[in-house]
């Protein structure tokens, strides 16, 4: 899963405001617990998704992700002892003890794993959707040689991921027991900091140790980046007033209350449109 160029609005942003939309919906899945609005910020991530045209690197990662979320929901019901509905009685089972399962616990590891798919998914947008060389930019403003750095690092994981790739193709030739995972990824890893050390002798001599800060180019903001940012603004303050206000309660313990008021609907409601409202603008984004 990397970063391509796609005809989208939120390709046509800039880094720093793709960064402050997925930022933000991240924040909406940690601030809020009821299960109908943080499934309405669920399906805001996958709409995003599709309006980037990066569904289907999502889709894959989203279906890796499942596992995690099963996982989640059981190790809250199995270790969670809070909650007055006990469901299934497991009796006294060895390092746990004494095991009730609650429909609390239940319901609330449910919901934890919801909130885990939902970061996963922001996760994986921003990885898809935003240009990580112009992320890189806005640090070099910081620190140029940290840029330099980063910079350096993360090409030097595609590089790591084609060894290994060859050197497997390459075994596969040779007669007798295929070599282990750990023997490939030794091998690759030693190649690449030899390259890395190439790499850095080479920069050396060009003079990049020496570079001074590059100027800053001023650069107005497009209607995609107003709009992404404002989406961002709007989706951070509706998600702190309805924790703040009470606009999606839920309560797992002691006893379950996740009541689906008009207040709740209308949360959820407005934390999906102002996520998919930006990508209704398509003017633009070609460049």
């Amino acid at each position: 899963m990397i970063y391509r160029r796609r005809p989208s609005p939120l390709h046509a942003a800039r880094a720093a405001a793709g960064c402050a939309y997925c930022l933000a919906l991240a924040c909406a899945a940690l601030l809020i617990s009821n299960p109908v609005a943080l499934g309405a910020i669920t399906l805001a991530a996958a709409g995003a998704a599709i309006g980037a045209g990066v569904w289907r690197d999502l889709r894959r990662i989203a279906l890796w992700s499942l596992p995690l979320v099963v996982v989640i929901a059981l190790v809250n019901a199995l270790v969670t002892r809070d909650g007055l509905t006990v469901i299934v009685r497991l009796g006294d089972l060895p390092v746990l003890g004494q095991t009730d399962i609650t429909l609390e616990a239940t319901v609330y590891g449910a919901i934890l794993g919801l909130r885990a798919f939902a970061l996963v998914l922001c996760g994986a947008l921003y990885t898809t959707a935003v240009d990580p060389d112009e992320v890189l930019r806005l640090f070099r403003r910081v620190s140029f040689r940290s840029a330099l750095t980063a910079t350096l690092a993360t090409r030097m994981v595609p590089v790591l991921i084609r060894d290994s790739r060859r050197l497997a193709d390459a075994q596969r030739c040779r007669p007798g027991p295929p070599p282990s995972r750990r023997q490939l990824m030794r091998a690759a890893t030693a190649g690449v900091l030899d390259r890395a050390l190439d790499v850095a002798a080479a920069l050396e001599v060009r003079g990049y140790g020496a570079a001074r800060r590059p100027p800053r180019i001023a650069r107005r903001y497009s209607r995609h980046d107003l709009a992404f940012l404002a989406a961002a603004l709007a989706t951070v303050t509706l998600a702190v007033a309805a924790r703040l206000g009470g606009w999606a309660p839920f309560a797992a313990y002691p006893s379950l209350r996740a009541p689906v008021e008009p207040a709740v609907i209308a949360v959820s409601a407005a934390l999906l449109a102002l996520a998919l409202a930006p990508f209704a603008d398509r003017r633009g984004i070609e460049r």
